[in-house]
């Protein structure tokens, strides 16, 4: 099980942005093959996310990492054939169904289909069997799991296992693969100080065979290359460089208003300025006044009653009406006036 040597992990910049926002960014990191790293900061803190995209899982937003001479995001398919992914809860969890025995089976057939070479099926069966419970028995001695301790040996439930003893199921399956990396995640979850204890141990016995070990966890040992998760101090680096100070010039509004507004300011700050910027309304013409065009016609003299018929008297009284018509209140009155006593006239007459 031991692999032929660890990949080294390096990150420069690193940062993978979602749809709300930056996981995590501005990530470096520069490790030796066989190393023992963990990620260590506060739940939410984008852990997961770099985990994934370490062992080419998520492709990255900015900046750049090697993983064994593969460089990300470009060489993700190669990253993830020399990265395996131990327990990590969403992504890979243990079907609880099944027994520890069919669990392990349907992990080396997953290895098999796609890790081994086509000629490896040219092999008689029999051999290819064998070597498949070789490999098994190899990475449970590695992951510290001996299925004789179990309830029901190999045939114990998934679901009837212990968190430890998930956690070194998971990272058995993960070992048959042969890979130069293995992530876990939520290492420390629901484990009791001494159950962590057990585990780092594991995870220092892999890193020693010389497989590169990276672990998500909330509090990482001493002798572990530590790389913390979780906002900056300073709020993390702008996305586009720092605001423009905001604009000293007043804003502009187009139209009839905008000009309103700018009169009134100018009248505001003339003294004795009026306060209504609006012009005032033109006053009513007075009943007196009546253009040039539109004159009264100067009233028609006043014909001789005394050798005119009825007939006739009336006709003229009417012409003068017409010829009254349009003038003032006051005009209209003196007309009348006059017709009435040359009407009195006639009539003493």
């Amino acid at each position: 099980m031991d692999s032929p040597h660890g990949a080294a992990v390096k990150a420069e910049n690193f940062g993978l942005k979602g749809p709300r926002g930056w996981a995590f960014r501005g990530v470096g990191l520069d490790a030796a093959p066989g190393s023992l790293i963990a990620v260590e900061g506060p739940s939410g803190s984008g852990r997961t996310c770099l985990l994934l995209a370490l062992t080419g899982r998520m492709k990255p937003t900015e900046g750049h990492a090697e993983i064994g001479r593969h460089r990300l995001p470009k060489k993700m398919a190669a990253v993830r054939r020399i990265a395996a992914l131990g327990p990590v809860p969403g992504v890979n969890d243990l079907d609880q169904s099944l027994t520890v025995a069919e669990q392990l089976r349907e992990g080396a057939l997953l290895h098999r289909h796609y890790d081994a070479p086509i000629r490896s099926l040219l092999r008689p069966r029999a051999e290819r069997r064998a070597a498949a419970v070789a490999r098994i028995a190899a990475a449970l001695d590695t992951a510290g799991l001996d299925l004789a301790t179990l309830p029901k040996g190999e045939r114990t439930t998934v679901r009837d296992l212990e968190r430890l003893e998930a956690v070194r199921l998971s990272v058995a399956i993960a070992l048959l693969g042969s890979p130069r990396l293995l992530a876990l995640d939520d290492l420390d979850m629901k484990l009791s100080d001494t159950e962590r204890t057990e585990v780092w141990t594991l995870l220092r016995s892999i890193a020693a065979r010389g497989t590169t070990v990276v672990a998500v966890c909330s509090e990482a040992p001493a002798d572990a290359v530590v790389l913390r998760t979780g906002p900056q101090e300073d709020g993390g680096a702008p996305e586009a460089g720092p605001s423009a100070p905001a604009a000293a010039t007043p804003k502009v509004t187009w139209g009839g208003r905008a000009k309103d507004k700018a009169e009134k300011g100018t009248e505001a700050e003339a003294p004795g300025a009026a306060e209504d910027p609006k012009p005032a309304p033109k006053p009513a013409p007075k009943a007196e006044a009546k253009p040039a065009s539109k004159a009264a016609p100067k009233p028609a003299p006043k014909p001789d009653l005394r050798k005119a018929s009825g007939t006739e008297r009336d006709a003229d009284a009417d012409a003068a009406g017409e010829a009254c018509a349009g003038t003032t209140e006051d005009t209209d009155n003196d007309d009348t006036k006059g017709a009435d006593d040359a009407l009195a006239e006639a009539g003493r007459a």
